[in-house]
């Protein structure tokens, strides 16, 4: 397993719940300590919403808005993408400018007893790519509401599949697919930053038992 797919796995396992010892997730994943107190740090600066206490372990924090503000979750797509886009530009004034707006951003993040909010700043290896899938998401988010059917094919090789797109989940800077996969028979989880190719196909498709979006949640329970 690379670090990269390492701090994707770390992602899902914290929002399956907690707390998850140090201890635990190093002998889970094969590494030291060491590794996962710097994984968490990566994860923390990227914006994963992510929190340690001694002696219980790390946990996913609750979600926070900005005063007066509520932002759904295309709006902030818009804002880590644009960021992510901004933060790697050749261009050292928007590079600087993507740095001052995630800086007055995080200063107006609220507060909370005994700790200060992190985590809007720019992001870090391997979270930087992460905008590489934006281009995607209209579709995906057309197809959900049209019942629409889709061949997708990832990064990596292993062929096209189809797929019925289920819903979109947003989790720090990682967008993921939560799909039937009707090439395996089986619910997938797609990290949209990792779809090459996606079609949106004329089939279209209906509510079947074993295959619907309450049973992948009932499947996790």
């Amino acid at each position: 397993m690379t670090r990269s797919e390492r701090l994707y796995a770390l992602i899902e396992t914290l929002r399956r719940g907690g707390p998850h010892r140090a201890e635990d997730l190093a002998a889970r994943f094969g590494v030291s300590l060491r590794t996962i107190y710097r994984d968490m740090e990566t994860l923390s600066a990227s914006g994963v919403p992510v929190e340690g206490t001694r002696g219980q372990g790390y946990r996913a924090k609750a979600g926070v808005t900005l005063p007066s503000l509520v932002l759904d979750e295309a709006e902030l797509e818009v804002l880590h993408v644009a960021l992510a886009v901004m933060g790697g530009a050749e261009d050292a004034s928007l590079r600087d400018a993507a740095a001052s707006l995630a800086a007055k951003i995080e200063e107006a993040l609220p507060e909370e007893p005994g700790r200060r909010a992190e985590g809007f700043g720019l992001a870090t290896y391997p979270f930087d790519a992460a905008a590489r899938g934006a281009e995607h998401l209209p579709p995906l988010r057309a197809a959900i509401r049209a019942r629409q059917k889709l061949r997708i094919r990832l990064a990596g090789g292993g062929g096209a599949r189809v797929a019925r797109p289920l819903k979109l989940d947003y989790w720090g800077r990682l967008w993921t697919a939560i799909v039937w996969d009707e090439t395996a028979a089986d619910f997938a989880e797609v990290r949209v930053d990792r779809i090459e190719e996606l079609t949106v196909l004329p089939q279209l498709f209906v509510d079947e038992p074993g295959k619907r979006l309450a049973d992948h949640h009932a499947a996790r329970a």
